[in-house]
């Protein structure tokens, strides 16, 4: 496989895991002391205030886990020299969320710091350079490489964040996204990809056993966008993107977060056709249409993971079968999922 061996990555997966156990509960405590909290609202549906901000968690142990590495595995950080990069980015990301967290920034504050933290990045070299045609030659995207790449890392931040609305929803759908990313990246010999989703793939895990319904703290802000930027960047990393998760005109994570994505591009219609901020929270996401069909959070959240999982696995098929049956297989497995997307939201779009 590439320069990280399995076992480390086991090691480090399980470190991040473990660390979380340490972490988790100094975060509900520091989450508590500084008034951290998520109150009930017209929008939330719990009944009182919880911590928040558990992407501190999630960041602490994954640095210290890399860090660890960094020590240890010194001869092999050849093979991961951007990754500082992406941890930096990580901090800058994370603080834009905790700081919203609590003291509640504006739409478009929120926005413009996640163009800046993504310009920088784009500046660092974690750019779409080139998108691979399953049907035909590689296409080149020349100027458009930096709109393309913004819009890109706005869009999978912004999905997460918003699917963050039940217990345990965003950190499940993540970790299983992680895992995926993990395996792209060992078959395509990903020293970098491979190690980071799999210290991130033992955080959100070790996060989701305290997130899980019963829920004792939340991702917040600090968590959701922390995990989406670390998705969106690790997706457009490898090598010359001849190696890596771009190979497939970044079908491998578009696949894996179908359902986050779908449920991003439906708010966003909705509330432009009722001519409300795109960026305005409500109760109309597609676990608040299941839960008012009466399903239970956890129901919904097994649901969520089920369906994530079963386009993770298509999602690594592309790296491994014929790309054309693939990429038909899921066209035709989200025109279903969209279909019933549809049906949910048919009376928002039509009334």
């Amino acid at each position: 496989m590439c320069n990280i061996l399995y076992f480390e990555l086991i090691f480090f997966f399980l470190l991040s895991y473990l660390l979380e156990f340490f972490f988790v509960p100094l975060n509900i405590r520091f989450s508590k002391k500084f008034h951290v909290l998520d109150h009930p609202n017209e929008r939330n549906i719990h009944d009182f205030a919880m911590p928040l901000s558990g992407g501190l968690s999630i960041l602490f142990a994954s640095t210290f886990a890399m860090g660890i590495f960094a020590i240890f595995f010194h001869s092999k950080l050849f093979a991961i020299s951007d990754s500082y990069k992406i941890f930096l980015g990580g901090f800058g990301i994370t603080a834009l969320g905790f700081l919203d967290d609590k003291y509640h920034f504006s739409a478009r504050k929120k926005l413009g710091i996640q163009i800046l933290i993504s310009l920088i990045m784009f500046y660092f070299g974690f750019q779409i350079r080139v998108l691979t045609n399953p049907f035909g030659q590689d296409i080149m995207l020349g100027y458009f490489s930096l709109p393309l790449t913004i819009s890109w890392f706005l869009l999978v931040m912004n999905a997460i964040n918003l699917i963050d609305g039940l217990d345990g929803l965003a950190s499940g759908i993540s970790a299983i996204t992680f895992l995926v990313i993990m395996i792209v990246g060992i078959r395509f010999n990903s020293s970098e990809i491979s190690l980071i989703s799999a210290i991130f793939l033992g955080s959100t895990i070790g996060f989701l056993r305290y997130n899980f319904f019963p829920a004792k703290i939340f991702l917040g802000d600090a968590g959701s966008l922390l995990l989406g930027y670390v998705i969106a960047i690790l997706s457009i990393s490898g090598t010359g993107q001849s190696k890596g998760i771009t190979a497939i005109t970044l079908l491998v994570p578009i696949s894996v977060l179908f359902l986050p994505l779908a449920d991003t591009t439906m708010a966003i219609f909705r509330r432009m056709k009722k001519r409300k901020n795109i960026f305005k929270a409500d109760k109309e996401h597609i676990h608040h249409k299941l839960l008012d069909m009466g399903l239970s959070q956890k129901t919904i959240a097994l649901m969520s993971y089920f369906i994530t999982f079963l386009f993770g696995l298509i999602a690594i098929g592309f790296s491994y079968a014929n790309k054309n049956v693939l990429l038909i297989t899921v066209i035709m497995l989200m025109i279903t999922i969209s279909s019933i997307i549809f049906i949910l939201f048919k009376k928002e779009f039509f009334k």
